[in-house]
């Protein structure tokens, strides 16, 4: 890894989870830093109480001067949502040291040991549990997420300066971001089409994760969900030590799962270790899928058995992944990032099983319009193990308006007693009319501003009399 010269580091497009974290990690390597997003939001608001200056004029003249007038000490890092023809186009015209953000964060992983996490769904909350049970065993990691843990409040989370820290990463298949990276050791949790607008078909994304599989140091491990095995083939199994894993996995798999409505306990079985009546403390079945990985990899880093109880159990889970805003009978309300017709599914299905007698309501923001267009059969399907669903308008992201394609063209598919679609100015009402038993919202867009307020919401209207 090597920075040499640089002394400040502009970000373009700093509000981005991702982005987010390299900055917070640049500023505590004791570099200037600072950034330019499109709007403010809640993650902007945060970096700058942390004393970065963030920006939100697409004009040179804002950009602090420390950060314009030096190309040779500047490092300006970017994502592909930034368009080129914006306040970019002056950082190259100007020879500044440009880089996209997964090539730096390939820079600094190439010299330290480094556990990546891949997968169209999941690996957020995987790799925030990985780091986790490694850091709350007294190991040290450094770990940059894809999601604001509830238990560091953060998406970094920092070793100090020790050269045996693990670097825990989200290796992100979006515009082949992953292939930047220098992992000895890979978990990929899923391999399910996404993202057609980059790879064009299903094959090709399959292809980008064996490419991504076959970057692990071969004297390393791979972790691979089962399904994900079957998908990419036999092909996979040439590289590093390969361990399967999965729910129902012949490998590393789960016995003894019980639903409850704070968590769920599961039995760990893997090929040397057995660790019967671990309660995870946020529950769905594809966390405890994702904990399998994770409790794997502990346990191949030294942590405990007993370490690994604790680990689990302790872990508060990330904000927006299955996070839990109410547990009260009668008003429950569950907020998740599922932007995906598996995601939903598995949300859904996990939903259901904790709660199978109750009245289950479901308010979803679609991502992008390819996405939609792309996968629009089976979001009406998975979104029919709602009984009532609202559709919000199509989160645009970094699309245009694309011709006959809106949130209208998944209900007719959608199998539920009620369903619309509404305008986000309408939502309060809506639930105010429908009194939800089991409310969840999901999506990936903006739909996390409405959350504050319908949490208060249900807060405040009465207890049900009967639960």
């Amino acid at each position: 890894m090597t920075f040499k010269g640089i002394k400040s580091v502009f970000f373009l497009g700093i509000g981005g989870i991702g982005m987010s974290a390299l900055a917070r990690w640049f500023q505590q390597e004791g570099y200037a830093v600072a950034g330019y997003d499109k709007t403010p939001s809640p993650l902007t608001d945060a970096l700058e109480s942390e004393g970065m200056q963030v920006i939100f004029s697409d004009d040179v003249d804002s950009v602090p001067s420390q950060f314009r007038s030096t190309p040779k000490e500047v490092l300006v890092v970017w994502t592909p949502a930034i368009p080129k023809d914006s306040i970019l186009l002056h950082f190259f015209q100007q020879g500044f040291q440009i880089k996209k953000r997964a090539k730096v964060l390939g820079m600094i992983t190439k010299d330290q040991y480094t556990i990546a996490v891949a997968g169209t769904h999941g690996k957020t909350s995987t790799s925030s549990l990985i780091a986790h049970l490694l850091k709350s065993a007294g190991k040290p990691v450094t770990a940059f997420l894809g999601g604001i843990t509830q238990n560091y409040n953060s998406n970094l989370i920092l070793s100090g300066k020790s050269k045996e820290a693990v670097v825990v990463v989200e290796a992100d298949e979006f515009d082949r971001s992953f292939l930047h990276l220098h992992p000895n050791e890979a978990v990929l949790t899923s391999a399910d089409p996404d993202h057609l607008d980059i790879y064009g078909d299903e094959q090709t994304i399959l292809e980008g994760f064996r490419q991504f599989l076959s970057l692990v140091d071969k004297k390393g491990k791979i972790y691979i969900q089962s399904h994900a095995h079957y998908r990419l083939g036999n092909q996979v199994n040439a590289l590093a030590s390969l361990r399967e894993y999965g729910l129902r996995s012949d490998g590393i798999h789960a016995e003894n799962i019980i639903a409850k409505p704070n968590s769920f306990v599961f039995d760990y079985i893997g090929k040397k270790n057995q660790i019967k009546g671990l309660e995870l403390s946020i529950p769905g079945f594809h966390n405890v899928e994702n904990a399998l990985a994770a409790i794997a990899i502990a346990l191949n880093h030294g942590v405990s058995e007993v370490q690994v109880r604790e680990g689990i159990k302790t872990f508060l889970g990330v904000k927006r992944r299955f996070e839990i805003h109410s547990s009260i009978p009668g008003k429950i309300f569950i907020d998740d990032y599922a932007h995906h017709p598996e995601e939903i599914k598995a949300c859904l299905s996990s939903v259901r099983a904790m709660y199978p007698s109750r009245r289950m309501t479901v308010i979803f923001q679609p991502h992008l319009f390819s996405r939609t267009r792309d996968f629009a059969p089976g979001f009406s399907e998975s979104l029919s193990l709602a009984d009532e669903v609202v559709l919000l308008p199509i989160y645009p992201a970094r699309e245009l308006p694309m011709e006959g394609v809106t949130s209208d063209m998944l209900l007719a598919g959608i199998q539920a007693d009620k369903k619309a679609c509404l305008e986000k100015p309408e939502v309060l009402n809506f639930l105010e009319t429908s009194q939800p038993e089991v409310l969840v919202t999901l999506g990936a867009g903006d739909i996390d501003r409405l959350v504050p307020g319908i949490a208060a919401w249900n807060q405040s209207r009465p207890n049900p009399t009967h639960s």
